[in-house]
């Protein structure tokens, strides 16, 4: 589990130096992007739950993992960008894993089923959030992509499970492929969300040509 953990962190990574180079940030800017897109979830996630410090910090390998991510962004990325599908492979792979990883972490404090949701989606896409307010974008997960949606689907599946007498690996096993699966049919199928349409004008105007 831990390969996966660090597997999906570098993927991460990588979504974040490259949203950096996107924007021609200097070297430290692609370090700060890469690692707050790898370990920024997992932060949230302990915080909200009182768990300080949180893991990203008591273990120095997730934010080392998300460095090499971005040496690696800087000094080749010509050629990671043509093993782009292998990332997104890697990083709905991760998305699973951190969902299941978030739901767990909230269970074992004794969380809600809301709250258990909530958690597997924000240790899964809170990293990615935090990467698009950093360079000033709506965070992508709430306009386009089937991602925070499958996190939350497994979320609620880890919860489901919870009502089984399985130990608690193949439950996170399950919620990690499902979450993976429906991540992967999502990108094959370039499924989305139906996107709410803007009025034609304010909300005001539109008022004011009713009275």
């Amino acid at each position: 589990m831990l390969l996966i953990d660090l597997l999906g962190t570098l993927a991460f990574a990588f979504t974040g130096a490259f949203r950096a180079v996107k924007y021609e940030l200097d070297w430290l800017g692609v370090i700060v992007l890469a690692t707050m897109t790898g370990v920024g979830g997992g932060l949230l996630r302990d915080l909200l739950l009182g768990s300080t410090p949180p893991v990203a910090l008591r273990q120095p390998m997730y934010v080392g993992v998300c460095v090499v991510g971005a040496v690696l962004t800087i000094v080749a990325k010509r050629h990671i960008a043509t093993l782009w599908d292998r990332v997104m492979l890697a990083d709905a792979l991760g998305l699973g894993f951190f969902a299941a990883v978030g739901a767990a972490r909230a269970e074992q404090v004794g969380a809600n089923a809301m709250t258990i949701v909530l958690l597997a989606g924000l240790t899964a896409v809170g990293g990615g959030v935090i990467r698009d307010v950093l360079v000033s974008e709506i965070p992508q997960v709430l306009k386009s992509d089937f991602y925070a949606t499958a996190a939350l689907i497994g979320g609620l599946a880890f919860w489901l499970l919870s009502f089984t007498d399985w130990a608690l690996t193949p439950r996170l096993l399950i919620t990690t492929l499902l979450t993976f699966g429906l991540r992967l049919f999502a990108m094959r199928r370039r499924l989305e969300l139906p996107k709410v349409r803007r009025l034609p004008s304010s909300p005001s105007h539109l008022a004011r040509r009713r009275r």
